[in-house]
């Protein structure tokens, strides 16, 4: 039974309804189901729905989380503060290779064990290899170039999901 709703004025009501649309606007965009996305975001379909209508009872956890599923983020801002959009040179995209040198990548490397012999692999397949072996990856420990890569990846390969 969900939790019961918490008295909220009519301005965080109006804000959690956008958030709400949003997520359901980005889900929708992306062609993905319900299931889907409350599966990738570890929620049942039922608290996604809930999100999506903006209920105040849903934990922030769960939000933050079909958020981080959906690629979405979030900033947050003083009351009437406006932010300057981006500049271009802040946004700066990188291209993948057609193979990655898995040598290059201490933690590619230590995930492609399994593979003797092989030193490139391409974009999908390194992304496999990070989506698949996500519990042995060392966050704490990714170089600069590596978590790059991974991004990028993410991006172009994963469509902004990594399924993990």
């Amino acid at each position: 039974m969900p939790a019961k709703a918490p008295t909220s004025d009519p301005v965080v009501a109006t804000r959690l309804a956008a958030i709400g649309l949003r997520i359901r606007d980005r889900r929708k965009a992306l062609d993905v189901s319900a299931g889907t996305a409350a599966a990738a975001a570890g929620l049942s379909r039922v608290t996604l729905h809930r999100i999506e209508r903006g209920e105040p009872s849903v934990t922030m956890g769960a939000y933050m989380s079909t958020l981080a599923a959906l690629g979405l983020g979030i900033e947050l801002t003083s009351n009437g503060e406006t932010r300057k959009p981006a500049t271009a040179t802040a946004t700066v995209t990188k291209e993948l290779p057609a193979h990655i040198p898995i040598a290059a990548y201490p933690q590619l490397q230590r995930l492609a064990w399994h593979l003797p012999g092989v030193t490139e692999v391409t974009p999908a397949e390194a992304l496999g290899l990070y989506e698949r072996n996500w519990r042995h990856l060392d966050r704490g420990n990714l170089e600069a170039s590596e978590r790059e890569l991974l991004t990028t990846l993410v991006r172009e390969q994963g469509k902004g999901y990594l399924l993990v």
